[in-house]
């Protein structure tokens, strides 16, 4: 494709430059392409109501043309606008956890791009809870279309540099608000079965939707089961791989013992044929592991927060330490331990259970 000139500002989201946040919002307004800040990772903004402009972040990302995207608002009133019949459940939603790490979807208005819905007669929503996000969204007026700002496949970006890595030359503007917070994406819930649906984990947990909601279902494709190849996915993540560094990822789960008992014999088998390996580790588990291996620390088990908000940078970081393999412990699937290891399972090309 054509190169940009990609432009790249700096941005305080406790201080807004509205001169920036307008230049940017015109970009939108004219079908341009902008990466800016969430609280979950690095979206790629596009009018979602300009089919030619939508198209080209697929371009962009060379992300394929069936994955569903997201369309931002910056308020409620917006989501009336989108969906022909919004369903009860979604007022209740909204009112309890937006802005914030939940997408609904929901039945799609007539006027929504079939290239924002990958085909499907639904739309996903959502309200991102970032200063920069909002004041992009409400400075252009329009519902604004954004899957994360990277290489389709690769993971997420959580820091604006990792953007840069990515699409440089090929986007239009880049808004740098500093790290996102929670580094993993929104959650994504279906309320058009009589039972909501997880379709996607994320920053909202299953334990906390159920709280609200009484039955809440998980989808079979989030514990790791493949869509057929013809199924359209319902969500962005449900059905290619993805978060993927450049070197194969192996996952390791099961008991912690045991997972670190496997990951040495692995590691020390890999050494031995001259592979560069790398190994990412929970606090609680990184020392002990094969001096020659580089190992990052994940997080801990006990707070599984940071290891979701360091997943995709320290996946990022074997990058650039040109390992021939990362070998990774899995944690357990409570809480947000469910989206972390979603994302993991999504990017191994390789499952061990221990």
């Amino acid at each position: 494709m054509e190169y940009i000139n990609t432009k790249n500002w700096l941005v305080r989201p406790a201080q807004l430059d509205e001169a920036i946040i307008q230049q940017a919002a015109a970009m939108i307004k004219k079908g341009g392409l902008v990466a800016f800040p969430t609280e979950t990772v690095y979206g790629l903004g596009a009018n979602g109501l300009d089919r030619k402009a939508v198209a080209a972040i697929y371009c962009a990302k060379g992300r394929p043309s069936d994955n569903p995207l997201i369309l931002h608002v910056a308020d409620t009133s917006m989501v009336k606008d989108l969906s022909r019949n919004l369903p009860d459940k979604a007022s209740l939603l909204m009112r309890k956890f937006w802005p914030g790490p939940l997408t609904l979807v929901v039945p799609k208005a007539k006027h929504i791009p079939v290239e924002v819905t990958g085909g499907l007669d639904t739309v996903a929503v959502r309200m991102p809870d970032h200063p920069v996000a909002l004041a992009l969204i409400r400075a252009s007026g329009l519902p604004i279309a954004a899957p994360s700002a990277n290489q389709s496949g690769r993971p997420s970006p959580t820091k604006a540099e990792h953007v840069q890595a990515d699409l440089q030359g090929r986007i239009d503007a880049i808004l740098d608000g500093g790290p996102a917070g929670l580094g993993l994406e929104s959650t994504v819930l279906d309320l058009t079965s009589k039972v909501p649906v997880i379709l996607r984990p994320g920053g909202v947990t299953y334990e906390e939707l159920k709280e609200v909601l009484g039955d809440v279902i998980i989808d079979p494709s989030v514990l790791g089961k493949k869509l057929p190849k013809d199924q359209v996915p319902r969500s962005p993540g449900m059905k290619y791989r993805h978060y993927a560094p450049t070197s194969p990822v192996i996952l390791f789960e099961g008991e912690p013992h045991k997972i670190k008992t496997a990951i040495t014999e692995r590691a020390q088998a890999l050494l031995a044929q001259g592979k560069k390996v790398g190994i990412l580790a929970t606090e609680e588990q990184a020392q002990g592991y094969p001096p020659q291996a580089k190992i990052l620390k994940l997080g801990t088990r006990e707070n599984p927060t940071t290891a979701a908000a360091s997943l995709f940078s320290r996946l990022r970081e074997f990058d650039q330490l040109h390992v021939d393999v990362i070998l990774v412990e899995g944690i357990a699937t409570t809480g947000i331990g469910l989206a972390i290891m979603n994302r993991l399972r999504r990017a191994a090309v390789e499952k061990f259970e221990c």
